[in-house]
């Protein structure tokens, strides 16, 4: 395993690594796809409906970027619309009225910055989600299982928990962008990385994952039994939870209380 943090992010950018789409098909049984947010349409970058986990209903959300130029033209890489957001939260407020809980699969580098999204609100979409989750009266996990860029991610990762495969990141934003910020110099984009400790490991002692999933046999039967058992265990657990909100309130207020800021390299 790389212990190179931009060794890391290309990991997790790797088209060859399994998508959302793949861990609808091989987690769950019986997906029915819902589309539209009611108000423009619908957003292909963000597949979301109804499925079973062992037997269970419940609602499944990933943002999907795809593997081939194709596939990713189709889900415009994974960065979302504002419409993909509020499908995403359509279905987060159904699944509370029929009492599911939610599975997040987040993969994006962010929300998509064209113009059109900023003038049908992507700022807004994205507050109204992270509102709205954090008051969801269902368990919520959410899984990063690549790319974890920006508000873009975290939209969709207000959650009772949150795991990360291990080589997966999730960062306030990429290290070429940071890189150019700071330096002037996407070339700097290692340095960077190693700066904004976004690796599993580092958001596990942050408080900001609970979990890391091993990548042994990535993609493979075993690979989604293995997160199949530990995700039906999970939502069983935290469905007979009855301080479900202030657990879930009391999760994101200790995010970084015991963190001692570190200076940035090179400034």
């Amino acid at each position: 395993m790389s212990q190179n943090p931009y060794d890391k992010v290309k990991l997790a950018r790797d088209s060859s690594r399994p998508t959302g789409v793949d861990y609808i098909k091989n987690l769950f049984k019986n997906f029915i796809e819902l589309h539209g947010d009611r108000r423009y349409g619908d957003d292909a970058a963000v597949v979301g409906g109804v499925a079973y986990l062992n037997g269970k209903p419940v609602t499944v959300i990933a943002i999907e970027k795809g593997h081939n130029p194709k596939q990713r033209a189709l889900r415009n890489s994974g960065a979302p619309n504002p419409e993909g957001y509020r499908k995403a939260l359509r279905l987060m407020k159904q699944a509370e009225k029929f009492g599911r809980p939610v599975v997040c699969l987040i993969d994006t580098s962010g929300a998509y910055c064209g113009i059109g999204a900023e003038e049908r609100g992507q700022g807004q979409a994205i507050a109204e989600n992270l509102m709205e989750m954090s008051t969801l009266c269902v368990p919520v996990v959410s899984i990063l299982i690549g790319e974890g860029g920006s508000g873009g991610a975290l939209a969709l990762a207000v959650a009772d928990r949150v795991w990360m495969l291990e080589n997966a990141i999730y960062s306030v934003i990429s290290p070429e962008g940071c890189a150019s910020i700071l330096w002037k110099d996407s070339a700097k984009a290692e340095t960077a990385a190693a700066n904004l400790k976004l690796t599993a490991q580092d958001a596990k002692s942050f408080g900001i994952i609970e979990r890391i999933l091993s990548e042994n046999d990535l993609g493979k039967p075993d690979f989604y039994d293995r997160i199949r058992v530990m995700l039906s265990e999970e939502l069983d657990a935290l469905s007979q939870d009855p301080d479900l909100l202030q657990k879930r309130y009391d999760r994101f207020r200790r995010i970084g209380a015991d963190v001692n800021n570190e200076p940035i390299k090179g400034m």
